[in-house]
């Protein structure tokens, strides 16, 4: 291995590096193991096991030096989201009201990581009960941006984009109901996906909303999460969401492509709802990206969109009820364990009436196949902006804010909520940085299960501007 420090790689390299030798998996967790230890103030882990950690690394060193075979993550350690259930292990959820719930099964996503060789070293923070775009919580406190720890890190996958982002560990997994991928990854400065819904199965995952529950990768660059995604894809009887479609080679279809040129992919510029209102210096940020994608050869056009705050609306009245449904037990019983912001947003679902919810549903096949027959009939995929508005303070977001603060928190998911009501997949990329010198990204928005269009779009997007190679300075 050449001098770089192991924790400096990007997932890709580091299982390359165990794979050929060169790199001990028990390196790689000391090194993620010691910066956890250092960034405490970050309030990103919620529990580690080094001694665990490192007999699973010193496991997977002996089955390299055994000449036995290696899954395509064999010795990187992940950390991912407290909602990922693992049999034996407590996962909190986030609250006060699981602490010390201990499942009897594990996820399908952990046990593709399992298989993969990935090891899992830490249960990483979430806004309770994935309740929450900014990162608050009021059991855990709250999670601190890597870049600047005044400001959020966006949520509910909170810990899963500042642990990548502060090179804790190499990948994390977290949940995207209304945004909760793409929002931390947007703040942190890292990569995230929301895949089709139903590409990645959520078995043993906590649920929150039947309906648009997805599960997604963060990770340092596109290829990290390419490679994540030919491990996690794929269809799943124990999930009867999950799609039996045929699933891509990920990280094969870029190393073919080279990430070079874009010619002849077409993107759509939506010429309603996602550029509204938005922050001058973020449009500033959003067109210089879209000027890059033009230099490598995309063709950028205006598109119109069918009635996206509708959809915003249909997402809210679609998630609020199937939350309270899953509640009501806890809410009868124990209403004074939940953080007041989430009570407050479940009892909303108790009073959304019947007829409300139905009509919400029955309308997602309706604008899917709008959106199928307006812009994406002019295009492969869309670009917007990530975030309307600079990343707030942890301050403005906070319930002592008062007034404000619902104003501020209301905007975060502005951009993520209708990609999630109509299940289709989404891409944050980091999109260079604003003035107070946080992260800002942009959104790629594909057809369903055309992740890998996004990921290629992405992959030459990122070496075009080497935007992922920035790490804040801890």
């Amino acid at each position: 291995m050449s001098n770089v420090e192991p924790w400096k790689l990007s997932l890709r390299d580091a299982a390359d590096a165990i794979r050929a030798g060169t790199l001990k998996s028990e390196a790689l967790a000391e090194a993620c193991l010691d910066r956890i230890a250092r960034t405490e103030d970050l309030n990103c882990v919620v529990a580690v096991d080094r001694g665990q950690a490192l007999s699973a690394a010193r496991a997977a060193d002996a089955a390299v030096a055994a000449g036995r075979e290696l899954g395509p993550l064999h010795g990187v350690p992940l950390g991912h989201k407290d909602m990922f259930y693992r049999a034996g292990r407590a996962s909190d959820c986030g609250t006060t009201i699981r602490r010390g719930f201990v499942p009897d099964h594990t996820s399908a996503a952990l046990e593709r990581l399992d298989w993969a060789g990935a090891l899992d070293i830490a249960r990483l923070h979430m806004s309770e009960f994935a309740m929450g775009p900014s990162g608050h919580n009021a059991h855990l406190g709250r999670c601190r941006n890597p870049w600047n720890p005044d400001y959020i890190t966006g949520g509910s996958s909170s810990g899963s984009g500042a642990a990548v982002a502060a090179r804790l560990v190499f990948g994390a997994l977290g949940s995207d109901t209304g945004g909760s991928v793409r929002l931390p990854a947007a703040m942190c400065g890292v990569v995230g996906l929301k895949p089709t819904q139903g590409r990645i199965s959520r078995y043993g995952i906590m649920p929150l909303s039947e309906s648009l529950d997805c599960v997604g990768p963060l990770a340092r660059t596109v290829r990290d999460v390419a490679r994540l995604m030919d491990v996690l894809a794929g269809y799943d009887p124990r999930d009867t969401g999950t799609v039996a479609a045929p699933v891509s080679d990920y990280e094969a279809g870029l190393d073919r492509a080279g990430g070079q040129r874009l010619d002849g992919v077409r993107i759509g510029v939506p010429t309603s709802f996602y550029f509204d209102g938005i922050d001058a210096e973020v449009a500033n940020r959003v067109e210089e990206a879209m000027r890059v994608l033009e230099g490598l050869g995309a063709v950028l056009s205006d598109v119109p969109l069918p009635d996206h705050d509708q959809i915003a609306e249909l997402a809210n009245v679609t998630f609020t009820p199937e939350a309270a449904m899953l509640h009501l037990p806890w809410l009868r019983e124990r209403p004074d364990d939940y953080g007041p912001q989430v009570r407050a947003r479940l009892l909303q679902g108790l009073v959304i009436p019947a007829t409300a919810y139905l009509q919400a549903k029955s309308l997602r096949g309706v604008l899917l196949k709008s959106m199928l027959e307006g812009p994406f009939a002019q295009c492969d995929a869309l670009v917007t902006p990530m975030l309307g508005t600079p990343a707030p303070t942890g301050a403005e977001t906070d319930v002592a804010a008062g007034e404000g603060m619902a104003a501020v928190v209301g905007k975060l998911a502005h951009m993520t909520r209708p990609v999630s009501y109509l299940g289709l997949p989404a891409l944050s990329m980091p999109a260079g940085f604003t003035s107070n010198g946080l992260p800002t990204a942009i959104q790629l928005i594909g057809k369903p299960f055309a992740e890998a269009t996004l990921l290629g779009i992405g992959d030459a997007y990122e070496q075009a501007t080497h935007w992922t190679e920035h790490a804040p300075p801890l």
